[in-house]
């Protein structure tokens, strides 16, 4: 596993903060030989080298780090146990200072694990580095020591994990019976969680467990349940697959579950039936970022290939999708998104590419290429270039510590009707926790009643009285002020044009900063498509002076992402208040002056917002909503 982590939201904790090592075997050049040294490479001669990292080792650092985070190292050879300790791999935090930690190595994993003896400081700029000390079981060590810097948040993680994807889909018909099985998370799990004992398949019809092996990928933060033969998976059966409570994330913190009666319960259940075939189908490439033959892209621009079809993400790595300057390969980490079936490339250093560089890329096929999840190979290798310019790509809008919020209440607090109301993320206001009604978190319950009643897969943040503190006030309004600038920043990117003057019902919308000519958005005689055209990277902006709507009563509205586009790249700028109606499902972080109000008191219809409901002074209120912070 050689695939860069992305960092999950800065109020997870106990972010596995990965190093993944591979041998340097001739990725970039023809004819088997070595792209740098010209000559065929040997494997027991080539020591490891530092593909990746997460939090990502980027410039500059990544910061909103969860204070209670371990450091975790996972490595593309076996490496000697005894060579992976506190001396070879060390943590500074803050930067200078010796953080006090123990060093762990799983064999099974690869993977080496850095707990500090307490908790992170909060704002803090901490050093990791990984020295030539640590050897493969050959005795060969790093060629040189491997240094990255990350920056804490203000929180610790509390929030448990989930599964956002899992393959084949739930209710799935027809599934091939030399799949694979995988389930994506939406943070770091701990690998060792992930086992037989965790992830069980069973024959549905018969009542009984599917043989087979689980692995887990730390670079993918992906499952994967492997049947011992193909022909386990019987034809035209039904099956069903569970993720247990056993299943934790690198915090400790359990998995919330899916289950219709407790949703908290911690197991993930989905069910699939088997077809008459095996699949014997090649992947192809359907989207590629840049286009061929592009000119002056950004330098950290991350290249990328959108696949047919859902993919091994263990097959990706910087053999199998390598970049080269020259004939030369150019240094970057690779990773696949088991959600939009994307995988990237991304250039590692400050100043990612160079300036003016022709690159080619190549995603191998054959035995030695990326397949999907029946084993087939891609048919053909897949090959483009393109051209950078002097620049760096626009950094996306850094919502700091207010990022881990599914809701926040302003100064107002925030209010749920409905027994069926779920955040996945923290809530809070700057309120007295008495404002805070209708929820209860792992702690404490907030005035629920029978028929109200919300759970916060998260932590309430709120002020005295109790259970409010003077701690947990001073977080709430951390986050409250990292959402002002949030919203300052978003307010003061030049406007945009209004293609539907200010209708964005039926609009299928690219990349770019949006803005309401005539004051308002409203998603209401259709719903909304966002295409980023393979590149995950890709981020939207809508700027509305005075309101934004969502559907109407009994009509909801969706918002729908296409080709790589991820929720947590899109943004609503609302300048006075947001509503969006019962049965919708809403995309994006809305920040509104005003507050945010999600369906109506008495409806029973599930309204779904993946992303923030942030109001900045006014409050936020919900009925039977799910909320999910991206």
């Amino acid at each position: 596993m050689n695939n860069m982590l992305s960092l999950k939201s800065p109020a997870r904790g106990f972010t596995a903060l990965v190093v993944a090592f591979m041998v340097g075997c001739g990725g970039g050049g023809g004819g088997g030989l070595d792209p740098i040294l010209g000559t065929p490479p040997v494997a027991s001669v080539v020591g490891p080298v530092v593909t990746s990292t997460s939090p990502t080792g980027s410039n500059p650092p990544v910061s909103g780090v969860a204070t209670n985070s371990r450091v975790v190292a996972t490595f593309s050879k076996p490496m000697a146990a005894p060579s992976l300790n506190a001396a070879s791999f060390t943590l500074a935090c803050p930067a200078g200072t010796s953080t006090s930690a123990t060093v762990s190595y799983d064999a099974a994993t690869r993977a080496a694990t850095l707990t500090p003896a307490t908790a992170l400081p909060p704002n803090t700029l901490c050093v990791a580095t990984v020295t030539t000390a640590a050897q493969d079981t050959t005795g060969l060590a790093l060629a040189s020591n491997f240094v990255w810097s990350f920056r804490t948040g203000a929180l610790a993680d509390t929030t448990r994990p989930n599964v956002i994807v899992v393959v084949p889909a739930a209710a799935a018909g027809n599934v091939p019976t030399n799949t694979k099985i995988t389930a994506t998370f939406n943070e770091d799990m701990n690998p060792a969680s992930l086992a037989g004992s965790s992830f069980v398949v069973t024959n549905t019809a018969l009542g009984t467990p599917v043989a087979g092996n689980v692995s887990y990928s730390v670079a993918n933060r992906t499952a994967t349940f492997t049947p011992s033969s193909p022909a386990t998976l019987a034809l035209n059966s039904p099956f069903t697959a569970t993720i247990t409570a056993g299943a934790t994330d690198s915090a400790g913190n359990a998995l919330a579950g899916n289950t219709a009666v407790a949703p908290n319960s911690g197991n993930h259940v989905w069910a699939f039936t088997t077809g008459a075939t095996a699949d014997t189908t090649p992947p192809t490439v359907t989207l590629i970022n840049p286009v061929s033959g592009a000119t002056n892209v950004c330098r950290t621009q991350s290249i990328n290939a959108t696949f047919s079809e859902p993919m091994d993400g263990t097959t990706f790595d910087a053999t199998t999708f390598r970049v080269t300057d020259n004939g030369v390969a150019v240094a970057g980490v690779v990773s696949y998104d088991s959600v939009s079936q994307v995988a990237s490339f991304n250039p590692v250093g400050a100043t990612g590419f160079s300036a003016g560089a022709s690159l080619v890329v190549t995603i191998a096929s054959g035995s030695a290429g990326v397949k999907d999840l029946a084993g087939n190979a891609l048919a053909t290798d897949r090959t483009w270039n393109f051209t950078t310019s002097a620049q760096s790509c626009a950094p996306v809008v850094d919502l700091q510590t207010v990022a881990g919020f599914g809701a926040f209440g302003g100064a107002a607090g925030v209010t749920n009707q409905g027994v069926n109301t779920i955040i996945n993320g923290h809530l809070g206001t700057t309120a007295a926790c008495t404002l805070m009604t209708g929820f209860h978190d792992a702690s404490n319950v907030y005035t629920e009643t029978p028929l109200n009643i919300g759970g916060v897969n998260g932590t309430i943040f709120c002020a005295p009285p109790a259970p409010g503190t003077t701690t947990t006030l001073a977080i709430a309004t951390q986050a409250r002020a990292d959402a002002l600038a949030a919203y300052n920043t978003l307010a003061a990117m030049p406007a945009g044009s209004d293609p539907g003057a200010g209708q964005l019902g039926g609009l299928v919308l690219l990349p770019a900063v949006y803005t309401a000519a005539g004051g308002t958005f409203a998603i209401t005689t259709g719903d909304l498509t966002l295409d980023a055209q393979g590149n995950p990277d890709a981020s939207w902006v809508f700027q509305s002076a005075a309101e934004l709507t969502v559907g109407l009563p009994a009509v909801p509205r969706r918002v729908f992402l296409i080709n790589g586009a991820k929720a947590a790249n899109v943004f609503w700028q609302v300048g006075s208040a947001a509503r969006i109606e019962d049965g919708s499902s809403m995309i994006g972080t809305i920040i509104a002056p005003a507050g945010v109000t999600i369906s109506t008191a008495g409806q029973t219809l599930q309204t779904t917002l993946t992303g923030r409901a942030i109001g900045l002074t006014a409050s936020v209120t919900m009925v039977n909503t799910t909320i999910v912070a991206p």
